[in-house]
């Protein structure tokens, strides 16, 4: 396993992002596992995970112009990776959305820089996709282009059109790289070594994979 997908899981498990027992996702799915972004909540915590998110771009080889991060989860692991990779000496513009338009001051719905060429999003994870396709909106109303899509955790589950995963889905329609810290499978295999990971977690995710994990 790469060293950044291990740092990913060893810091949700920390933060208590990634959590185990039975969850009622928006999808009405009863899931085994759980992952909140909400958790990493100190600034050494958002350090690592956007170093974390870094590699894995950088894993992926991706050209790019400048990162976007959807409200509102979005928003903060965007600004986390622009730190990330301007520790590296790459420093790329951020933009972000507002969910209601501003009436007032600078006003409109976008915040952060002007939104140019090609679009990297950054978000926690991808279940309907909705916000995919309202990023997709955005950027393109802004007379730039998404490129791809960064997330921390791909659910590898069924999307709305067949047996392929939300996030492949996603990436056919509208043409962009997707992108994962680490997916399921992942997840699997650092359970099956770990011991603070009850024993009865991996039978439950390979059940709940049965029914609803994409071909």
């Amino acid at each position: 396993m790469s060293p950044y997908k291990r740092s990913f899981i060893e810091l949700a498990l920390q933060a208590r992002a990634l959590t185990f027992g039975e969850f009622t996702l928006k999808s009405g799915r009863v899931s085994p596992y759980f992952f909140n972004a909400s958790a990493f909540s100190t600034g050494a915590q958002l350090q690592t995970l956007g170093r974390c998110y870094r590699d894995a771009i950088v894993n992926q080889g991706l050209e790019f112009d400048g990162l976007f991060g959807p409200a509102y989860k979005g928003i903060p692991l965007a600004s986390a990776v622009a730190v990330a990779f301007a520790e590296e000496g790459q420093d790329y513009p951020v933009s972000f959305n507002r969910k209601e338009v501003k009436d007032h001051g600078e006003g409109g719905t976008l915040l952060g820089a002007a939104l140019s060429g090609r679009i990297l999003a950054i978000d926690d994870v991808v279940t309907a996709g909705t916000a995919v396709r309202e990023s997709v909106n955005f950027i393109e109303a802004q007379g730039a282009s998404l490129c791809a899509f960064c997330v921390a955790v791909d659910r590898q589950e069924r999307g709305q059109e067949g047996s392929r995963s939300a996030l492949a889905e996603l990436a056919d329609t509208f043409g962009l790289v997707p992108i994962s810290i680490v997916t399921l499978d992942d997840i699997l295999a650092f359970a099956a070594d770990d011991s603070r990971i009850s024993s009865d977690v991996a039978p439950r995710i390979e059940a709940y994979r049965a029914q609803y994990g994409a071909g």
